[in-house]
């Protein structure tokens, strides 16, 4: 996605890199940092801010959960729209200014979409606001090898911003949050046989992984 919400690779493009061996195993390993750090319920309902194609709406999906997912570009969401499940609707609008009454989604998540987005701040407070339980953040790690091979890269990553783990805590700073708890994925991007067998072996509460997973508790008042 870029900066104004929108991907810069056409959608096609995008979304079938996740179908290539790095791509596949990428996606599936954030996924299932995410999920597990997550824990929804069955079936609660997930809005996925910022879904782009619908990747990861599509995970939710099949793993049994009603999804809308959001975008801020048309192309993005009428390609997200093209899984045609039931459970999956999607719908064109802005992470800054949710069009939304609060508590409206059991869970939200927003996978790596805040990276694009000039007001972080205004869409982490929106993400909150709309959250009944849970959220989930998916966020590019500064202090990784990720960065040091694609932070001036051309491409999906350009003008991406990247986070480290040990400063994440300020983003929520005066929301009603609780239970922080940040992990990482994609210690080693390059996604052969050696990477994938050492992902197996490191911890995810390491903070070097190129893939941050920060999710947490929403405490509104009653």
């Amino acid at each position: 996605m870029a900066p104004d919400g929108s991907i810069r690779l056409d959608p096609a493009t995008y979304d079938a890199w996740y179908r290539t061996a790095r791509g596949r195993w990428i996606g599936e390993t954030e996924y299932r940092l995410l999920y597990r750090a997550l824990a929804p319920r069955p079936a609660e309902t997930i809005l996925d801010a910022g879904c782009g194609t619908g990747y990861f709406s599509r995970h939710f999906v099949q793993d049994g959960h009603p999804v809308l997912g959001i975008d801020l570009d048309p192309a993005a969401a009428n390609f997200a729209r093209r899984s045609r499940s039931p459970a999956l609707a999607v719908a064109v609008a802005d992470m800054t200014a949710l069009p939304f009454p609060d508590r409206s989604f059991d869970c939200v998540v927003a996978v790596t979409s805040l990276c694009f987005v000039a007001d972080e701040a205004k869409a982490i407070q929106e993400i909150v606001r709309v959250a009944r339980r849970r959220f989930a953040l998916g966020l590019l790690n500064r202090d990784s090898l990720l960065y040091r091979t694609k932070s001036r890269a051309v491409g999906s990553y350009a003008g991406a911003r990247w986070h480290r783990a040990s400063s994440l805590a300020a983003l929520m700073s005066g929301l009603p949050v609780r239970d922080l708890r940040v992990a990482t994925a994609i210690f080693v991007p390059g996604g052969g046989p050696c990477a994938q067998r050492l992902e197996s072996l490191v911890p995810a509460g390491l903070p070097w992984g190129g893939f941050i997973a920060v999710t947490g508790s929403v405490s509104h008042d009653e």
